[in-house]
């Protein structure tokens, strides 16, 4: 595994059966088809989404966004493509980055229906979350999951995320508020 600068700047994450990478305002096709086939699937757990979520001008909108919000320091919203085909499989985003004494963010991510049971998203996750540790040089990354969710709740134990507490009514999952298990993973070389 291993990561490169694509010529913008923008990092580019491979792994043996992956590339996560920034995708371009013009690439917005790309996450509007992964967003579309999976709307029934992601549903559950993911906040409610408007028509407009479902949309070339938003994801045209929020890919810029997540452009300049990585060249501010603020976020870092990676797509999951097969290594040799143009397909959003999944996201994984590093979001709420502080910096000053904190140096920390928030981790996110989903995964298509096709693809789980896979090992994806843990390939993933490893080669950017070695990224977020060694060239961003973050403290810490937290992820929160509901408690029923126990994939999410495996994978982010098998990355070495410890379970700090549960937050109840924590955030507004698919019009619900809902419980969830807060857990962090420290940098190793931090320590």
């Amino acid at each position: 595994m291993f990561g490169r600068r694509s010529k913008f700047g923008y990092p580019e994450l491979v792994t043996p059966r992956l590339r996560l990478r920034l995708l371009a305002p013009d690439q917005a096709e790309l996450m509007l088809a992964f967003r579309q086939n999976n709307r029934v699937f992601l549903k559950p757990w993911e906040p409610l989404r408007t028509e407009v979520y479902y949309s070339k001008p938003y994801w045209e909108s929020q890919l810029e966004a997540a452009r300049t919000e990585y060249h501010h320091d603020i976020s870092l919203c990676l797509s999951l493509m097969p290594r040799d085909e143009e397909l959003v499989i999944g996201v994984c985003s590093f979001t709420n980055i502080v910096r000053g004494t904190f140096q920390s963010c928030h981790l996110g991510y989903a995964l298509g229906e096709a693809w789980q049971g896979q090992g994806v998203m843990q390939e993933a996750l490893e080669v950017a979350i070695d990224h977020v540790f060694s060239r961003m040089q973050l403290h810490r990354i937290m992820a929160n999951y509901m408690p029923h969710n126990a994939k999410s709740g495996n994978l982010l134990n098998r990355l070495g995320f410890r379970i700090e507490g549960r937050a109840e009514s924590f955030l507004k999952i698919d019009g619900q508020w809902a419980d969830h298990i807060l857990t962090s993973l420290i940098n190793p070389t931090h320590s």
